[in-house]
Order: structure tokens, then sequence, then C-alpha cells
């Protein structure tokens, strides 16, 4: 592509952005770098599968759609290598233990990791949010939960690939 220019300006070409480097990488070394995002071999072979993307926004449009499309199974195997989000620090100890509490009834009703999405959130509300929506999700039927927990993870997934896209890593203050 030969860059355009005015008459006596400086034609300065484009540089390669974190985008360029995703679509032309490998898929070997592509794969890696979605799985920090979300733990679905499905969804990272699916989005890898469909590069080059114009724009960040197409990518980010691909991996909504390809997390949509998770089956029971992926949902499953992507919840598998979930954590609880970290708590901010001073948090004091019986907040740990009612997160630990609240989870332990959450794993053992729906028999995987609370996943929930932290993003814009400030950190002092972190733990109450955490908390409520656990609370919250225990009411859902396992089907319900499915459904809820299959969306926070598309949401988590879509938060951790613009920190990957943006160079910041794949992790950070998501949730979990």
């Amino acid at each position: 592509m030969t860059p355009t220019h005015s008459p006596g300006r400086l034609a300065i070409p484009s540089l390669p952005t974190v985008l360029d480097a995703f679509n032309s990488a490998p898929a070997d070394e592509a794969r890696p770098l979605l799985l920090e995002c979300l733990r679905s071999l499905r969804w990272a072979e699916r989005v890898v599968a469909h590069r080059p993307y114009p724009t960040v926004d197409a990518l980010l449009a691909a991996a909504d759609e390809a997390a949509y499309d998770l089956t029971v199974s992926d949902l499953s195997e992507a919840l598998a290598a979930e954590t609880l989000p970290a708590l901010p620090e001073g948090v004091y100890s019986a907040a740990h233990m009612a997160m630990d509490a609240a989870h332990a009834a959450y794993e053992s009703r729906f028999g995987h990791a609370f996943v929930i999405c932290l993003d814009g959130l400030p950190p002092n509300e972190a733990l109450d949010h955490v908390l409520a929506g656990i609370r919250s999700r225990l009411t859902n039927d396992p089907e319900e939960e499915r459904v809820v927990a299959a969306e926070e993870l598309r949401r988590l997934a879509r938060g951790r690939l613009v920190a990957s896209l943006k160079g910041t890593g794949a992790t950070g203050r998501h949730g979990a």
C-alpha cells in the first residue's frame, strides 16, 4: 500500500498495531493469548480461524459471537478454569470468610466457580458486588444460571481481550 500525501509534505507510513500483530501471528501463537481470555479451546479456535480482523471492534464482535455459541461442554471447560475475583487489598478477614462461604455454597449448587465481570466497578465496591451477585444467583435454577454464567464469561473474555490488545495483559481487575 502506497501512502498518500500532499505535495510538500512527508508521507509517513502507518505503524503496525497490536491488532496487526494478532492478525499476522501464527495460530499457535494467537491461540494462547485467546485462551488467557477465555479457556475454551473451541472459542479460541473459532476466533483465530476468522482472522484477519479489520478493526478491534470486528475482533470483539467475533469473540462475542463465538462466546454466544458456547455449548454446555464448552461452558463447562471455560468455567473449570475460572477462580473467584481477588479481593481488594485491606479487606478484613471476615470478608474473606463471607466470600469463601458464599462461594462454597455456589460451587456446591452449580458445580463450578462463580464468575462475574467487575469491569467499570470501583475497587471499593467489588466485594459487595460479588457477594450480592453470589447470593442473588444462588436462587437461580441450574439452566438459568448456566445462561447467566455464560454471559459473564463473555463479558470477562471481552474485557481480557481488550486488556491484551492494549498491552496490559489478560490479568487485571475484570473479575473471575
